[in-house]
């Protein structure tokens, strides 16, 4: 039996605790009707003397101090509601605990924001990770020295785990569950939770945010210029002489304000506006590709699946408000 420790705290997201308990109960209760012992014990990290933020009446879960937790399998780090600074000065103890409990050797994963526990406690590091899309640049900007693959579902390194916002933060918990009772449970936990076991990226979920919380007012200036002129056929050098700036120095100091090039931020605008034109309407490839601002075809399909990871009709066919017609 694989012991689940389940970090709590007054501040967490209570549905990725919730729904984290239903899938390893409903795991332990398809064993238990073929008369074999139960997969998961898990216990109820906190930080009180007692748990009260979650009453739970199951036989294998039961609550102990994260400083009196002895033994573990994997501790996982769920989401959070506020302020990353508030939270971790907050619960600044359980921070630090995690950082030195995983050097003792205990496995630790994060759901979600819980991503950024793993890296205020050291852990990220020089690994891979990714989390909510809308969390992603702060997390580059506090951790600078992790590879952020905000693209992903879920990232497995080292004893470390990661998973993709929100509820796509389950197929992490899908994954744990393959990997700790094998492939014939991981397949019936796809069909019992109605998750795709083949969902690898997040990446069309998310929504572009323009990169606007910093100071450089040039550089402002620039994105300005960009978001109200996407459609036209602007270049690099274009924007740079809207800010009288060399070109070298404007690339340089663009990368450091947002993130991104000035090549990317274009790239991300155009293919944010083509989502919302795909969304709300049907207008045809040919028609969208020349309104984002682009005149080859080609170019235009290879950047809107790089970044989203679907094609433009794809893309349609997922998110399009038409109404399908039944027979």
């Amino acid at each position: 039996m694989k012991e689940i420790a389940l970090l709590i705290h007054d501040d967490v997201v209570i549905s990725t605790v919730s729904g984290t308990l239903d899938m390893l109960e409903h795991t332990n209760r398809f064993y238990e009707a073929q008369g074999q012992p139960r997969a998961f014990q898990v216990i109820l990290v906190g930080e009180n003397e007692s748990n009260d933020l979650f009453q739970v009446a199951a036989p294998y879960v039961r609550y102990c101090r994260y400083s009196e937790l002895q033994t573990a399998d994997l501790i996982i780090v769920p989401a959070f509601f506020g302020d990353p600074d508030a939270i971790f000065s907050k619960h600044r103890a359980m921070v630090d605990w995690l950082g030195e409990i995983h050097r003792r050797g205990f496995e630790v994963a994060s759901l979600c924001s819980g991503a950024f526990f793993l890296g205020e406690a050291g852990l990220l590091a020089g690994k891979c990770c990714t989390a909510h899309w809308r969390d992603i640049d702060e997390l580059r900007r506090r951790y600078p020295d992790t590879r952020f693959l905000s693209r992903m579902v879920m990232t497995d390194q080292d004893g470390l785990y990661t998973s993709g916002g929100a509820f796509s933060a389950f197929h992490l918990v899908l994954y744990l569950i393959e990997k700790y009772c094998g492939r014939e449970m991981g397949i019936w936990a796809s069909k019992m939770f109605s998750l795709d076991m083949d969902r690898e990226s997040q990446a069309y979920f998310a929504i572009f945010q323009n990169q606007f919380r910093h100071h450089d007012e040039q550089i402002l200036t620039a994105q300005d210029f960009i978001d109200k002129n996407y459609s036209l056929p602007i270049s690099v050098e274009q924007m740079a002489l809207q800010i009288n700036m060399s070109l070298r120095n404007f690339i340089r100091r663009f990368k450091t304000a947002t993130q991104n090039t000035p090549l990317e931020y274009l790239q991300r605008v155009r293919v944010e506006a083509a989502k919302k034109a795909l969304e709300v309407g049907n207008p045809s490839i040919t028609s969208l590709m020349y309104d984002s601002g682009y005149q080859d075809i080609k170019t235009f399909r290879k950047v809107f699946k790089r970044i989203t990871g679907l094609t433009p009709i794809e893309y349609r066919k997922k998110y399009s408000r038409t109404i399908p017609e039944y027979n």
